[in-house]
């Protein structure tokens, strides 16, 4: 492929994605064969068939080009609030929020089943994907505080709800890839996650004390 192709490919949306897929999965194959430590740059936008200034167009480092698009993701979760209508329950809307992310993962299942190998086995991707579940967590805390903001402890329930939302996906997402993850088992990965909706304490009078152990037996399990 030409440099004068890839130039027009990048130029629409459509482009930039179909891109940015085939860096990522060049990337999650070369690491697979050849071991992270032993991949290079050039060698994912050698596989990609792109020179090495498209990969930095798209990506900071090559432990960059392992992640699914999380600016993409976070963007998402943003426009369900901010596109919300403004009578939806704050629960239905929280947890459609926290769906859309499944998305990024669950589209490309064998990539997904290949990233999770390599994310528990290299350190520098383990730490990537910890400070990515922070900027979510702070994200739905920074909309459900706002949403919660008359409510008796507003902002406690927005940071365990956050908390939770955050928890259940990376939860329901890993039993998912453990269990071989294939397109057939989506829906039973959704409504795994959906069963966070009896731990957030968004319906009337929660029991904020009974809903912080809850949450803390789930992050037990997770630990073990």
């Amino acid at each position: 492929m030409s440099e004068t192709t890839v130039t027009r490919r990048g130029r629409s949306p459509e482009g930039r994605a179909e891109l940015r897929r085939d860096l990522v999965r060049a990337a999650v194959d070369l690491f697979a064969e050849r071991g992270y430590d032993d991949t290079t740059v050039d060698d994912i936008a050698a596989a990609a068939g792109v020179g090495r200034r498209t990969f930095f167009r798209y990506f900071a480092s090559k432990e960059d080009s392992v992640s699914p698009d999380h600016e993409l993701g976070l963007a998402r979760v943003a426009e369900v609030f901010d596109t919300a209508h403004p009578t939806e329950p704050l629960l239905s809307l929280t947890l459609r929020a926290g769906e859309t992310v499944f998305d990024l993962y669950l589209s490309d299942p064998d990539t997904a089943r290949k990233r999770f190998v390599l994310v528990h086995a290299v350190p520098a991707l383990r730490d990537r994907e910890a400070a990515m579940v922070h900027h979510y967590r702070r994200l739905f805390t920074r909309e459900l505080t706002r949403r919660l903001a008359d409510v008796p402890d507003g902002d406690l329930r927005a940071a365990v709800t956050a908390a939770a939302i955050v928890a259940a996906h990376n939860q329901a997402l890993r039993r998912w890839l453990a269990e071989g993850g294939t397109a057939d088992d989506v829906p039973a990965c959704v409504a795994h996650f959906r069963k966070v909706a009896d731990l957030l304490p968004l319906r009337e009078t929660p029991d904020l004390e009974a809903v912080t152990r809850r949450l803390e037996e789930v992050a037990r399990t997770l630990e073990a």
